[in-house]
């Protein structure tokens, strides 16, 4: 609980210094797009969820995911290359301690499809994730193929709307580790409030199919945009809790926080 109420402090005092210093250098268009997955750029994330409360166990958990994304032709088509490493720490149940390291690779690439409104981006396309974690129970040991598909509504500069939704199913890898059967949807909000401040709900809602297990957190936390040069930055903090369950080390609480950076005419 000091560790959670530790993070909350310190990334408040970031979000209020970050609003303080630099209110007034953002524009409309890095607002809108500031959270847009499939905004045509490059892009660096570095993402934190700290699990404060896992159903059925007394520990905590942390996973920390490192995410950059890149805009590609094909012909002339344009698509978005998003890859993601997660770095975790997960309790270990034999001694109570900790195993730290580098989880499953994850990567897609997403069309782009011209919906005849430049202020909305829909994009579809094939998912691979990759065993790459460096201990078994960090890793699913196993090769797993799916689909992504994203929406962002960027329309209005007050309201902006969206979802990603992803399945995987596992299709090679380590015969006596269970099969991968996952999927998730992550809906999209953000108000607003002016000078680059905004309020935000991104919650993961996941199923894992093959055990049963699923969750649906629901999330409020504040960011804070700013531009400098040809750099957005996008700051923030949003604790979330799940309002349905089913399972055992399913997070009940955590808090998200993270920093984006989308790099413009790069």
């Amino acid at each position: 609980m000091k560790v959670l109420k530790k993070t909350a402090v310190v990334a408040a005092s970031l979000l209020t210094l970050t609003t303080t210093m630099f209110a007034d250098d953002v524009d409309a268009k890095a607002m809108a797009q500031a959270n847009n997955p499939l905004a045509n750029m490059k892009a660096f994330n570095v993402h934190n969820y700290f699990m404060s409360d896992l159903t059925g166990l007394d520990y905590t958990a942390d996973i920390a995911y490192l995410r950059y994304a890149q805009p590609f032709k094909v012909a002339n088509t344009n698509w978005l290359l998003r890859a993601t490493l997660p770095v975790k720490s997960m309790p270990v149940l034999q001694n109570g301690g900790a195993k730290n390291g580098l989880g499953d690779f994850n990567v897609f690439a997403a069309y782009l499809m011209d919906v005849g409104n430049p202020a909305v981006s829909f994009g579809v396309g094939p998912m691979l994730d990759l065993p790459t974690a460096t201990d078994k129970r960090l890793g699913t040991k196993k090769y797993s193929a799916g689909v992504a598909n994203v929406l962002f509504n960027a329309s209005s500069r007050v309201f902006q709307y969206g979802y990603l939704l992803t399945y995987s199913h596992s299709f090679a890898g380590d015969s006596n580790r269970d099969t991968v059967s996952m999927g998730a949807l992550q809906p999209f909000a953000m108000v607003q409030l002016g000078g680059g401040t905004y309020l935000r709900s991104v919650g993961i809602w996941y199923k894992d199919f093959e055990h049963d297990v699923y969750s649906i957190p629901i999330g409020l936390g504040v960011g804070q945009v700013i531009k400098q040069g040809s750099t957005v930055y996008n700051v923030f903090i949003e604790p979330q809790y799940s309002v349905a369950d089913k399972g055992a080390g399913v997070a009940k609480w955590q808090i998200f926080t993270g920093l984006n950076m989308q790099f413009y005419g790069n």
